[in-house]
């Protein structure tokens, strides 16, 4: 039903109604707010909804974007019950996440290769397009452009920061939408195509670190016609006494653009114990230091036109062993292992259930191998949340663009 995939979407919020709810009709129904045992009923419902209506396989890469979408408001609602609940409604889940991973993984390895070279002017396709995009839209307005890139910032975690951003900034317009990480998903990779306009076999040399952005970044807005000081890169931005750091930097009036990395939520992942669930919880207690808000209404006050995006998602994985193979594997991720040729990549023990997928956009000697299904190169059966790999919550991504309403919109 229309009206059921707009509560799903998050594109209308249900209101209080309980003198009515049980007794209106199925379509006013999805409109008002249950208790946590109808909101339960309703994910489990939503969820089988959503896994029966996955993109075909020979979708467009659109349609995907807009199920990641659909799919990231869902987990952000079951996230949010309680646990016992949150239980209860998991077999659910879990079978939309695994329907959606195994026809994702057949579009990709059919379709992925395609995906850099398709136009961005519109919107990025990818997130090596997303600084192209910015430079377009320079062409057509004077503002200046701040992008925000969240780390590790899967689309279900935006959803939670966004209904937060929305109770406390009623002036602020969001323009939603999601576009694809690089394979493997990894911030090495993935977060240096975001700076630099690059795909990865262009930046061979840095493709283990993130040290060289600032240069990219200065690089990238060089070439499209912008001063050295007019461009301004800021990282390790997280916390409420960081903004007097972004305030010196942006409150200058020659910086055109800035490029920002907040690495809180990343933190909070390679630090999780309680799985998505609990990011979700300190997500929340996140933004209630105020310190999204505050950096959101510095940068508009500065004139600043902001876009948001991560360098990849995350996910809830299960270890299926341990790859003990010393210098072999270059990066050492619990979603990926990347060796530098072919006879290294083969030597991945044949117990354990992987595969590769070699990529055009890569360099020749950069080869990930990656566990089937949400595995992890971890123990047997512990529960890790990680990133590298992917599935849909990992590799397609939030871009949103944040501004101020204008006038014509408060009247």
């Amino acid at each position: 039903m229309v009206v059921d995939s707009l509560f799903l979407e998050g594109c209308l919020e249900p209101v209080a109604g309980e003198a009515i709810s049980g007794r209106a009709p199925a379509w006013v129904e999805v409109g008002i707010k249950k208790d946590v045992q109808g909101q339960a009923q309703f994910i489990a419902e939503s969820a089988t909804a959503l896994a029966e209506d996955l993109p075909a396989e020979g979708a467009h890469h659109r349609e995907w974007l807009s199920f990641a979408q659909r799919m990231g408001e869902l987990l952000c609602k079951f996230f949010e019950l309680p646990g016992g609940l949150g239980d209860d409604v998991s077999p659910q889940i879990e079978r939309l996440q695994q329907s959606a991973d195994d026809r994702f993984r057949g579009w990709l390895l059919r379709h992925f290769a395609d995906l850099p070279s398709l136009p961005a002017s519109k919107a990025p396709v990818m997130l090596h397009h997303v600084p192209r995009h910015l430079s377009h839209r320079r062409n057509s307005s004077s503002a200046r452009q701040a992008l925000l890139l969240f780390d590790g910032l899967a689309i279900d975690q935006w959803c939670k920061i966004r209904g937060r951003l929305a109770e406390k900034l009623s002036s602020i317009e969001i323009d939603e939408g999601a576009c694809f990480a690089w394979l493997p998903s990894l911030t090495s990779v993935s977060r240096q195509t975001v700076f630099s306009g690059l795909r990865p076999r262009e930046f061979t040399g840095t493709i283990e670190s993130t040290a060289a952005e600032p240069t990219l970044w200065a690089k990238f807005w060089q070439d499209a016609g912008l001063r050295k000081s007019e461009v301004v890169y800021l990282k390790g931005v997280k916390r409420r006494e960081d903004m007097s750091r972004i305030a010196d930097a942006v409150s200058n009036p020659n910086i055109k653009i800035a490029g920002v990395v907040v690495d809180m939520v990343d933190e909070i992942v390679h630090g999780a114990t309680l799985g998505k669930r609990g990011i979700a919880s300190q997500i929340d207690d996140w933004c209630d230091t105020g310190f999204v808000e505050q950096l959101m209404t510095l940068l508009l006050d500065q004139g600043f036109e902001i876009y948001l995006t991560s360098d990849h998602g995350n996910v809830d994985a299960t270890g299926i062993g341990r790859l003990n193979q010393g210098v072999l594997s270059e990066i050492r991720g619990e979603r990926v292992r990347v060796y530098r040729s072919a006879d290294l990549a083969s030597s991945v023990p044949a117990e354990l259930d992987t595969f590769r997928f070699d990529l055009p956009g890569l360099p020749v000697d950069f080869l990930p191998v990656y566990p089937k299904g949400r595995g992890a190169f971890t123990g047997v059966g512990d529960r890790v949340v990680a990133h590298g790999g992917m599935s849909v919550e990992e590799l397609i991504v939030p871009f949103i663009r944040i501004t101020q309403k204008s006038s014509s919109n408060d009247e």
